[in-house]
């Protein structure tokens, strides 16, 4: 792999430098009212190149910077956070009560409501429903198979 990043690095420089001896020409660059400087193509490429690279290059390394300063101040809180827990728990005075670890609680089964039917109770309202309808009976269900 470092060896396609050589080639590469080396195939780029090839190409700068041959685009470069080419065109070695001068051009009228105006910078303000009648100014007008004559520059080399070549070096008017590179400072266009850099005055667009070193912005984001500069705004990268400062987001790096503060990525660094971040993890750094993470481990340690980290490395504080694993002393404090590694040091030895505080005695305890005559009065106090150890803590003991908190056990999950299982809430406990409810128990289940009796519902009484007109069956079980005895009761034979023809109007036992919340609907005004009469109830269906086990014992009518079996006069109808018949």
């Amino acid at each position: 792999m470092q060896f396609l990043k050589t080639l590469f690095w080396a195939l780029l420089v090839g190409v700068v430098v041959a685009f470069s001896l080419n065109n070695m020409t001068m051009v009228p660059v105006r910078l303000w009212g009648s100014v007008v400087a004559d520059v080399n193509l070549p070096l008017l490429l590179v400072i266009t190149f850099l005055a667009g690279f070193l912005p984001a290059y500069l705004s990268l390394v400062t987001v790096r910077w503060r990525m660094r300063q971040r993890i750094a101040a993470t481990e340690r809180a980290l490395a504080d956070l694993r002393a404090a827990q590694a040091a030895a728990p505080a005695k305890l005075a005559p009065g106090d009560l150890p803590l003991a670890p908190a056990a999950p609680v299982a809430p406990a089964p409810a128990a289940p409501v009796p519902v009484e039917t007109p069956i079980q109770t005895g009761g034979t309202s023809p109007t036992d429903n919340a609907l005004g309808e009469h109830p269906v009976l086990p014992t009518s269900l079996s006069q109808d198979r018949a």
